[in-house]
């Protein structure tokens, strides 16, 4: 291993193993770090995707796929169920096994990786970013590079390292508990389960994704504001005792999902945050995996750019491809949530009602928003900007 690189990356979930990958690709030096014992030792995450979104970055692989999706059903709180059936199929990965083959995908391609590195610090110069500051079992690197790339996710310590604002006020974050657990024997092996209402998901939801043979993870994620009351783990546990009484458990796993717009600023001089790091979250579903993914490989190229041309303001072009690519996207999915968000039962309970009288064959997600907001007509041009009607 060297102590010089053209960029480091630091995290090797989706967005840092797509970053180190697309810009090793480009012939640049590139080493991502990893503080677990390997990629996808420990890993939060619900694990949807959409299959065609995925194959952008990485072709599907049954070892690292446990169940496809083509439909999911929303269940309002007085137990009115609406199916959407989708042409694009989904899948719920196994991370565990997914994150560390995107990992190998990254050293296919030149990257180096390693494991059991926790970066202390930065290595700065006149408030450039120059490097980092490695632990790793009893020694102390410094790593320098041209660029870092940081990917360690919510409330990224690397960007704060960098004098850049992570802060995340807790009524921009989810509060999430997820078991995966056997002996789930009543859901639809092909479809997504959502459930709504105060009892059991104040400003949030419960989601039920199965992973075949019966197993399941089951999870719920509340407004950081509803937490402070009442945890998110008693809300889980009433859920699976109303739904799944029974149900073995093989794992929990908690933590924080940001549900806002991306930050302001995702750059500084030597430095760009990637991921969760950068709250390139979808702030309507919670889903990271592929914003995460999609961030990693602009980040990555324009990383290798900026080395290739010499020019270090080249980064800033990240900034400007992100907004463009989801971020103004995910502007729109923060003013729809909050739209949807606080509804009372009674309003989701009427909305479910109305929506399931249109023919199945012509439900979407748009057409179900359209119908959720059309008390809030300001916002139905949004809608129709992400979403096909």
């Amino acid at each position: 291993m060297k102590n010089d690189y053209d960029i480091i990356v630091v995290g090797a979930g989706p967005a840092g193993s797509v970053a180190a990958r697309y810009a090793a690709q480009r012939g640049v030096s590139v080493l991502l770090l990893e503080k677990e014992s390997k990629p996808g030792a420990f890993v939060r995450c619900g694990e949807a995707v959409n299959k065609n979104k995925l194959k952008e970055f990485i072709n599907p692989d049954p070892d690292w796929i446990s169940s496809t999706i083509n439909s999911f059903s929303l269940i309002a709180p007085d137990g009115c169920e609406i199916t959407l059936q989708f042409d694009e199929e989904g899948y719920i990965l196994d991370r565990t096994l997914f994150d560390y083959r995107l990992a190998l995908s990254a050293i296919d391609e030149g990257a180096e990786l390693l494991s059991d590195a926790y970066v202390y610090d930065l290595i700065m110069d006149d408030g450039i970013v120059r490097g980092v500051r490695v632990e790793t079992g009893s020694r102390r690197l410094d790593l320098k590079s041209r660029i870092v790339i940081a990917a360690d996710g919510v409330g990224s310590r690397i960007g704060r390292f960098a004098g850049i604002s992570t802060f995340i006020d807790y009524r921009d974050m989810e509060c999430c508990v997820q078991v995966t657990a056997s002996g789930v024997n009543y859901i639809n092996g092909n479809s997504c389960y959502f459930y709504f209402g105060k009892r059991y998901a104040p400003e949030g939801y419960v989601w039920v994704f199965p992973k075949g043979s019966n197993t399941a993870n089951i999870g719920v994620g509340i407004s950081g504001y509803a937490g402070k009351s009442r945890s998110a783990s008693v809300y889980l546990k009433n859920f699976i005792d109303n739904y799944y009484p029974g149900i073995k458990i093989i794992k929990k796993i908690a933590g924080g999902v940001p549900s806002t717009a991306t930050l302001k600023q995702i750059i500084s001089p030597g430095i760009m945050l990637a991921g969760d790091s950068a709250r390139q979250v979808n702030p309507l579903s919670g889903g990271g995996i592929i914003s995460g993914m999609t961030a990693g490989s602009i980040a990555g190229r324009i990383a290798a750019e900026s080395v290739l041309l010499n020019q270090p303001d080249h980064i800033r072009a990240y900034q400007t491809e992100w907004h463009s690519r989801l971020g103004k996207k995910h502007e729109i999915y923060n003013l729809i949530k909050k739209g949807v968000f606080n509804f009372d039962d009674t309003r989701l309970n009427s909305i479910a009602k109305t929506f399931r009288e249109v023919p199945p064959g012509k439900r979407s997600l748009g057409r179900l928003f359209c119908t959720a907001l059309i008390n809030n007509p300001s916002l139905l041009p949004e809608v129709a900007k992400v979403f096909v009607v």
